[in-house]
């Protein structure tokens, strides 16, 4: 199931050591040793790293000779990235339905705000208000 394999996936992608390892291998190939070099990790712990990412098929582990190769496998991150295209898109709908009801409260306060003034403006042409009700004074 998809769901399944994107939770393995992300798990996977959790860790920084592991991501860096993928980020490694997105250049090339590398073997186990190569990818040991650049961590303050062990042969074991990187082993174990390297696993993970096996069982989350992201990376490909090969035999050559005496050396073990590692090959990023690009199919997994699509999934991801495909999973969150779709997020991606809803999240943009959503934003550009947002936007046009703030423009529309926008306008409608604009609107609101002329006609205060368009009443205040009238209120002077007839003269003062003295009472709290809004009556005008008799003249």
């Amino acid at each position: 199931m998809v769901v399944d394999r994107l939770g393995t996936t992300f798990a996977a992608l959790s860790d920084a050591t592991r991501r860096a390892m993928i980020e490694r291998l997105s250049h090339g190939p590398a073997s186990v040793h190569g990818l040991t070099e650049p961590f303050a990790l062990s042969q074991q712990m990187i082993s174990k790293h390297i696993a993970y990412l096996v069982r989350a098929r992201i990376v490909i582990k090969t035999k050559r000779g005496r050396e073990s190769v590692c090959t990023l496998r690009p199919e997994a991150i699509k999934t991801v990235r495909d999973w969150a295209f779709n997020y991606r898109r809803f999240w943009e709908e959503s934003f550009d339905k947002l936007e046009v009801v703030v423009n529309q409260m926008k306008r409608d306060q604009i609107k609101k705000d002329q006609t205060k003034k368009d009443e205040a403006s009238d209120d002077k042409k007839h003269g003062e208000r003295d009472r709290a009700d809004g009556r005008y004074k008799n003249f």
